[in-house]
């Protein structure tokens, strides 16, 4: 990984204007903390200034970015999502455990009523912002106890959607020679328990989406059952996956990767939902234009009939007595 190095925010944004000139409409800010952005050129604000500035670029629909940090998680950054009409009210805010005694073992510079204090502003300030974070399972010294706090937070912050990781053992690392490493069993049997409680929860907040409209960027390869289901897949605004059914044929135009549609949601399950009735709009997109573009069809060379000059047209080769017949 290495020091963390930042680019210039005029970089940032000449690369994000080329790409929407491309026809991009969906960018993500990447970094390995996005949050201590700034801190290279002294601006401690950057990275909200950035995503502001992210608002103002004509033709870019859809901002997102990942990892932010809690210790490093501001007000302004979310006043600037709330802010930015383009930024989607999507984050994925990394959790790992809902222990203090945990996070401290993992030495982790945050503790849960700070990680819970900065959800409950994002959704003062997004009430529909979804959620998502990441979990580790059965670090060393983990007590029922420990990982009861987990799964309290967990039910407090009724994630969207949450990564849950088995702890394993890593040569080189500095837990992998921590005392009390768990058994396997145990471990196996939290992980379980916790996904099944964050599946739960996901299927609830899904549930409300049904009989409600959402805006979808259709993507290409999201749905590994596509072909099977005649439906098309893409994310809504929040960054849930959506199914949803495309029109009949001869109805409209078809629907590339990169249009959007917009869907009224019939069904919702922990991981996805469902649209199984016509779309109520396509919005036809540069994106979907550039996608058609590469994917065309390349015309067929035209011969000319011209003669060729200066190449003697190739012989006719002899048998010999000894060619195969």
């Amino acid at each position: 990984r290495g020091t963390e190095k930042d680019r210039r925010p005029g970089d940032v944004l000449a690369e994000v204007e080329a790409l929407v000139a491309e026809g991009v409409l969906e960018v993500t800010l990447l970094g390995q903390n996005v949050n201590s952005y700034g801190v290279g050129f002294g601006d401690r604000f950057a990275f909200g200034k950035l995503l502001r500035a992210c608002g103002e670029v004509e033709g870019l629909e859809r901002v997102r970015f990942t990892s932010p940090h809690p210790r490093d998680f501001t007000d302004d950054v979310i006043a600037a999502m709330a802010e930015t009409p383009n930024v989607m009210p999507q984050l994925h805010m990394p959790m790992q455990s809902g222990s203090d005694a945990m996070l401290k073992a993992m030495r982790r510079s945050y503790r849960r009523d700070r990680y819970l204090g900065i959800l409950e502003r994002v959704r003062v300030a997004m009430p529909d912002a979804a959620i998502t974070t990441d979990i580790i399972v059965g670090f060393p010294g983990e007590t029922e106890a420990d990982f009861a706090d987990t799964l309290s937070l967990v039910q407090e912050a009724r994630f969207s959607q949450a990564f849950t990781f088995l702890y394993s053992k890593r040569p080189g690392t500095p837990a992998a020679t921590m005392a009390d490493q768990l058994p396997r069993e145990v471990v196996q049997e939290r992980y379980e328990r916790l996904v099944e409680l964050v599946n739960d929860i996901a299927w609830d907040e899904n549930k409300s989406f049904v009989g409600r409209e959402v805006e979808v960027l259709v993507a290409e390869g999201e749905g590994r059952k596509d072909a099977a289901t005649a439906r098309l897949s893409g994310r809504a605004s929040d960054n849930r996956l959506v199914h949803f059914t495309p029109p009949a044929g001869g109805e409209s135009p078809s629907i590339r990767p990169g249009d959007m549609v917009t869907a009224q949601v019939t069904y919702a399950a922990p991981h996805h939902l469902v649209s199984d009735i016509p779309v109520v709009s396509v919005r036809r997109t540069r994106a979907g234009d550039a996608w058609e573009a590469r994917t065309a069809p390349q015309p067929a060379a035209v011969s000319l009939g011209l003669p060729t000059i200066g190449v003697p047209a190739p012989l006719t080769p002899s048998r010999s007595a000894c060619s195969a017949v």
